[in-house]
């Protein structure tokens, strides 16, 4: 597999493309109908190879990664260590599975430690803390699709790849390579633990889920869920904003020539959302998944029973995300009321 420039084929086409000096873009698939692939990034020297995220741990992703690896001179057992943005599957997986094969390092943000603990518990059912969540959110109909469509029976912990890294990340200059280096930052808000990782002297920054081109990431499916978890995002973005322009190389999506540009886009949006929710329950919606009905998803302006179960409890708790972040501003308030969260106008 030969590599070729970044650019030349839409970004989910199976290759390996040149993005920077020393640095390729590998899209690898996923096992669902919603994001069609994740990007993983390997750095290399000629010598020495660093992969920024590692896949989803299923035969077509590791397939796929071993031969775009061979495009560049490099095997699966080449690899130095994987630097994982967050604790995904399509993220954190597959690089457990190489560990176990040829004892590959992992390093991974510290703070996703909580979230690695939970979804790593023996008898867990599927999205054990988001269903309560969505009961308070007032959502029984959308936990009842979800309980049918996952069910509630704890998965063979046989077959999960929940191990803990080798390293735990925090903040601060690291070498990967011989004279280059990475910022590791932390930006919690798609998860606790999420980082991004910054290449100043080549203006490049690896933004994992926390800025995409083309979608605002999850920020309330938390495994192990956080007090605030908008506020953590914004605050994020904010920091992202804070430092100097790069190159956006996204998860999900392709390589953009300005993390700037977007970090103000997802700001704007996340801007008209509290308004329009503030708006909606002022008009008298009084819990998250009454709110959720009245708003429209995706770009293609869909209401929330058109989405599947799955995509309807990220908005619900979306919303949720948003509607507590409001009652921190006070702009709104909240009465508990026998596991129902009811807002209204502050």
């Amino acid at each position: 597999m030969r590599p070729l420039e970044d650019g030349v084929r839409p970004w989910t086409e199976p290759g390996v493309y040149h993005v920077a000096p020393g640095v390729y873009r590998i899209p690898l698939p996923m096992p669902n109908d919603g994001l069609k692939a994740v990007n993983v990034y390997a750095l290399t020297d000629g010598d020495s190879l660093v992969l920024i995220d590692s896949g989803w741990a299923i035969p077509d992703a590791r397939d796929q990664l071993e031969a775009a690896l061979s495009g560049i001179g490099a095997g699966l057992g080449d690899i130095r260590e994987f630097l994982i943005t967050h604790v995904h599957q399509d993220h954190y997986t597959l690089a457990v599975t190489v560990r176990r094969e040829y004892g590959t390092p992992i390093a991974l943000g510290r703070q996703e430690r909580a979230t690695l603990t939970a979804v790593a518990e023996p008898d867990r059912p599927p999205l054990a803390d988001q269903l309560p969540l969505l009961l308070r959110a007032g959502g029984r109909p959308v936990l009842e699709a979800l309980t049918k469509a996952f069910g509630t029976t704890p998965p063979d912990r046989s077959k999960q790849l929940w191990e803990e890294p080798d390293e735990w990340l925090t903040s601060g200059r690291r070498t990967v390579l011989d004279g280059r280096r990475l910022d590791v930052v932390h930006t919690p808000g798609h998860t606790a633990g999420h980082v991004v990782f910054a290449v100043p002297d080549a203006d490049l920054l690896f933004t994992g889920d926390h800025v995409l081109p083309h979608i605002t990431p999850s920020v309330g499916l938390h495994a192990a869920p956080v007090e605030l978890p908008l506020r953590d995002f914004l605050d994020s973005l904010r920091l992202v904003r804070s430092m100097p322009d790069a190159r956006m190389l996204p998860a999900h999506g392709p390589v953009s020539p300005s993390v700037h540009a977007r970090v103000d886009e997802l700001l704007r949006h996340h801007d008209r959302r509290l308004d329009e929710i503030t708006a909606i329950v002022t008009d008298g919606a009084h819990t998250a998944y009454e709110v959720a009905l009245r708003l429209t998803w995706t770009r293609r302006a869909r209401a929330l029973t058109e989405l599947d179960p799955f995509n309807q409890a990220l908005a619900v708790l979306e919303v949720a995300a948003h509607l507590d972040l409001l009652v921190a501003r006070e702009t709104l308030t909240a009465t508990d009321t026998e596991g129902l969260r009811h807002y209204a106008g502050a």
